[in-house]
């Protein structure tokens, strides 16, 4: 226990001073007596890296991008459109049908009117450029168990009902038919609306006049339908699709979607003599899409320019959302080249980051946060809804004190890699050409979500940045001028 405990202490006092640039050379001797020496050695590998084209990513996030962009610095065109589903609350009631005005008139349960909307918490670019999207009405329900790609499209792959709802809708992110001082309030929730008023067909060639009615007839035709988010997705609304159709400038961050079914009830109220009297109310009733139902981002990346991007030697990029990751070969073997008896205690790597030099008001952000791992694990981390575990995968945050990304321990994911490969040739002649990324790890941008438990923020969730951002990173070549660089620390015990 005593050698674990100077053994770690050794590593942190290592680190720091590797960090200031003074010598580590008597660090064993302070730690210990002449009995137990605890020699500490410092070391700096050089590394290379590349970028590689990210072709498509777990597109599983709350939030969905939609519009039609281009990157002032790369020139890259993005285009966003996303899946949503609705959620419908546990034994979810409509009001009574006798207090619906509609059917106490014509004994039909009829919607005054049916609206989706689609909120944003926040935006890139151009407030004011006109964009066009059209809402299709899905076929068929996403499926929980299938992991969504953010190339994945819902239209050949048949998820697009043929005659189903197809609504168009031209907008600007800032809706200047509502006042400036009502946009201005703190309860405004801006929101691209699109009607659904049209007379709609459903499954069973039966005619209403919107979709809301729809919906409100087929909730009295069977309430079950609506016990619950599940029964409702897959018996009443599997969902739309929101496409992108044209325009240029602007994408918006969609985190809330509703469908607002309008209807008019009687409501009754009671004089100061005890008679009753009625009037008329209108109330809606949402149905919204929230992150208990699947949501997913589709992107359209400009292949040409995200290619041409990749082949740049000058740098390397991390491009999101789906755009360019950073791959890092790490010299495993020559870290335990000579320390074969020795403990690899920590090993650090920054990753500077290159100023984007084009000056515009759009410029994208660098991303605030990326993921290191394992390249061979690329897809099953995100797919397995997995959490930096700082043995195999690490997070780490942007320093804009000092442009860069600090990894400040990636001992782990050596030691595992030097583990594979023993156990792999042992087992395997051919294990390394069989292998040839057992070495490589990829920087990837993410989201985490983060809570608080007893006054501490802890990790709750990963996802791909969906979001956009992107930076250049200075390359490794893996020479000496190498501007990455993996300053590492052993720790060995001799005993007299």
């Amino acid at each position: 226990m005593k050698i674990r405990i100077l053994a770690a202490i050794a590593a942190f006092i290592g680190l720091t001073f590797t960090a200031c640039d003074d010598t580590t050379d008597t660090i064993g001797t302070s730690l210990t007596d002449n009995k137990d020496l605890l020699n500490v050695i410092t070391d700096t590998f050089q590394l290379s890296s590349k970028s590689i084209i990210a072709d498509s990513v777990l597109a599983r996030n709350s939030t969905g991008y939609l519009g039609i962009i281009r990157d002032p610095e790369t020139g890259a065109y993005i285009t966003g459109d996303f899946m949503a589903q609705f959620a419908c609350l546990e034994n979810f009631q409509f009001a009574t049908k006798d207090s619906i005005l509609s059917y106490a008139q014509k004994k039909q349960v009829i919607a005054d009117s049916c609206v989706l909307n689609l909120f944003y918490t926040n935006y890139y670019g151009d407030s004011l450029a006109t964009m066009h999207l059209t809402a299709y009405e899905m076929a068929k329900p996403m499926s929980n168990s299938s992991n969504y790609y953010s190339n994945y499209d819902p239209q050949e792959e048949g998820y697009i009902r043929t005659n189903g709802i197809k609504s168009n809708k031209t907008y600007t992110l800032v809706n200047l038919n509502i006042s400036d001082s009502i946009r201005g309030l703190s309860t405004y929730f801006p929101s691209i609306s699109i009607s659904l008023n049209k007379p709609y067909t459903d499954r069973n060639n039966k005619v209403y006049n919107n979709y809301g009615t729809y919906l409100m007839q087929k909730y009295f035709e069977n309430p079950g339908n609506f016990k619950n988010s599940s029964r409702f997705i897959n018996n009443i609304c599997p969902g739309f699709y929101f496409k992108m159709k044209e325009g240029l400038g602007s994408m918006a961050y969609v985190t809330l979607s509703s469908i607002d079914v309008y209807y008019t009830i009687i409501a009754h109220t009671a004089s100061s003599t005890g008679a009753d009297s009625t009037y008329t109310k209108k109330v809606y009733t949402s149905f919204a899409g929230t992150e208990e139902v699947l949501q997913t981002t589709t992107v359209r990346n400009d292949e040409k320019k995200i290619k041409e991007l990749a082949s740049d030697n000058s740098c390397t990029y991390v491009k999101s959302p789906a755009g360019i990751f950073t791959e890092i070969t790490l010299p495993v073997e020559n870290i335990n080249t000579g320390h074969e008896n020795d403990t690899l205690n920590a090993a650090k790597v920054v990753l500077t980051r290159i100023n984007n030099t084009v000056n515009s008001k759009y410029e994208f952000s660098a991303p605030s946060y990326l993921l290191m791992l394992p390249k061979d694990s690329l897809y099953s981390f995100f797919e397995k809804d997995q959490l930096p575990d700082y043995k195999k995968s690490f997070i780490t945050t942007y320093s804009s004190s000092y442009n860069n990304y600090t990894f400040n321990n990636i001992a782990g994911i050596i030691n595992y890699m030097a583990d594979i490969k023993a156990k792999g040739i042992a087992s395997n002649s051919n294990w390394l050409a069989e292998h040839p990324n057992w070495n490589k790890v990829v920087i990837v941008p993410v989201t985490p979500t983060y809570i608080t438990v007893n006054k501490q923020s802890k990790l709750v969730k990963v996802v791909n940045d969906m979001s956009l951002t992107s930076t250049k990173l200075a390359i490794g070549t893996g020479k000496e001028d190498s501007p990455i660089k993996l300053t590492v620390i052993y720790s060995k015990f001799n005993h007299q």
